[in-house]
């Protein structure tokens, strides 16, 4: 096989994958809008992808806005902008960081263990099971994950962002010793409720890519239980480079709309 064979069945497996996803989005989506919604799946799905995945997301904010606070101190400190960290943590927080890493550890905690209880339903003939009982799959399965996941995530993100400032002023103040006064006023100075409304986009975007990836890798598996773990690993790297290669985009476009200061 040559490069650009390689190339092209690669680029055609990619636009194939696509599809599907998209596929699936939009299966999902007419089936909410005709309004057939499971409440009671759906609270249960609430509490598996919002409630449990509260501690990982809190941890990683946190301890990312703390050392993020040292090593802007450690720099700015060479130029006597000591009291400038706050600001620029938390837009990093509330623009990049919080967004990121509470989708990539949800993708980690809830996308892998979606695809893996929907892939054993597949390679179990459960969801076969399903259709002979003229249950439609996506209604049952992933609408209220996706419902859930949509409910969730954006107070997910603000969670992550809003313990990164936290830590930060904790690390800031206590430990290197920045002025909590001017830390706290220059932090409110520049941060915009823009700010917040740019976490909550890209947490819904997130959301999105998390749930019908991985609904999607899980519908799709097949070859027993080693099939369900290439699906289970799918699901996070795909997930992963997915949230950050969108992240991109959403940032050039955001920023557009809603500039920085």
């Amino acid at each position: 096989m040559t490069v650009a064979e390689f190339t092209v069945r690669l680029f055609v497996k990619f636009l194939a994958f696509l599809g599907q996803v998209a596929a699936l989005a939009g299966e999902t989506l007419l089936s909410i809008g005709a309004g057939r919604i499971r409440p009671r799946l759906v609270i249960q799905q609430i509490a598996e992808i919002g409630f449990r995945s509260q501690l990982v997301v809190i941890v990683t904010g946190a301890f990312t806005g703390a050392v993020f606070t040292a090593q802007a101190f450690f720099q700015f400190d060479v130029l006597n902008m000591e009291t400038a960290v706050g600001p620029v943590v938390a837009l990093s927080m509330f623009r990049e960081l919080g967004p990121v890493l509470a989708g990539v550890m949800v993708a980690g905690r809830v996308g892998a263990a979606m695809t893996a209880e929907i892939g054993t339903m597949k390679v179990t003939q459960q969801i076969d099971a399903l259709r002979a009982l003229a249950v439609n799959p996506v209604d049952y399965l992933v609408v209220p994950r996706a419902l859930a996941m949509f409910i969730s995530m954006p107070f997910l993100v603000v969670e992550c962002a809003g313990f990164g400032i936290l830590a930060s002023y904790y690390v800031g103040v206590e430990v290197l010793g920045i002025q909590g006064a001017y830390f706290f006023a220059n932090t409110q100075k520049f941060s915009e409720s823009s700010d917040i409304i740019m976490t909550l986009v890209k947490g819904f975007f997130f959301a999105a890519i998390v749930v019908f990836i991985s609904c999607r890798e899980g519908l799709e598996a097949k070859n027993g239980a080693v099939g369900v773990g290439r699906a289970t690993t799918a699901t996070v790297v795909n997930c992963s480079l997915a949230i950050l290669i969108v992240n991109f985009f959403l940032t050039m476009a955001l920023n557009i709309v809603f500039p920085a200061g």
